[in-house]
């Protein structure tokens, strides 16, 4: 499952780029092996975000109850809704997700060069409970070095294999006709 992500998320970037890989979303092997203090939001939106630890924490918080799927252990994640952060940065939401935004994906990467998809319309709420968050804290501490100090969690998936720790990007993409 794992290398199929990497493979559709390769082709998706090849087939956007016309086989070049674009900057904006080229994973680096060499990147740190901890997380940044930051994280982008940009691609096609209007207003492209760098957001710190303390903008994160001034954003309306929610808090997911989850059992890990890789571990099954009981976590409480506190973050931020994907969606709300898109919202911010002047992505389409709701019902102005249609025509060619309906063929829009994110990608999300971590400081380790791994990325994994989502459509753009499985992340917003007109079309689907996702609960998809960038958190930054799990069972009331700050995520571990190893972690965070942001994390991407998928809590409704059957597999976390699009849960992302130590987030850096999320970028979106329009493919084009």
């Amino acid at each position: 499952m794992v290398r199929n992500i990497k493979i559709m998320t390769t082709l998706v970037v090849l087939l956007i780029s016309g086989g070049a890989v674009p900057s904006a979303v080229r994973g680096s092997r060499q990147a740190a092996k901890t997380g940044t203090s930051e994280f982008t939001v940009g691609g096609a939106v209007t207003a492209p975000l760098t957001i710190s630890a303390a903008d994160l924490k001034k954003t309306a918080r929610t808090t997911l109850h989850v059992t890990n799927p890789h571990n099954h252990q009981e976590e409480t994640y506190e973050g931020v809704p994907l969606a709300v952060l898109l919202q911010q940065a002047g992505v389409p939401h709701g019902e102005q997700i249609r025509g060619p935004w309906m063929a829009a994906c994110v990608v999300a990467e971590a400081a380790d060069g791994y990325r994994v998809v989502f459509s753009l319309a499985e992340l917003d709420s007109g079309f689907l409970d996702s609960d998809v968050h960038v958190a930054d804290t799990m069972n009331g501490a700050p995520l571990a070095a190893t972690e965070g100090p942001f994390k991407l969690v998928a809590p409704h998936e059957k597999r976390p294999a699009r849960w992302i720790r130590m987030l850096k990007s999320i970028t979106v993409v329009q493919i084009p006709k």
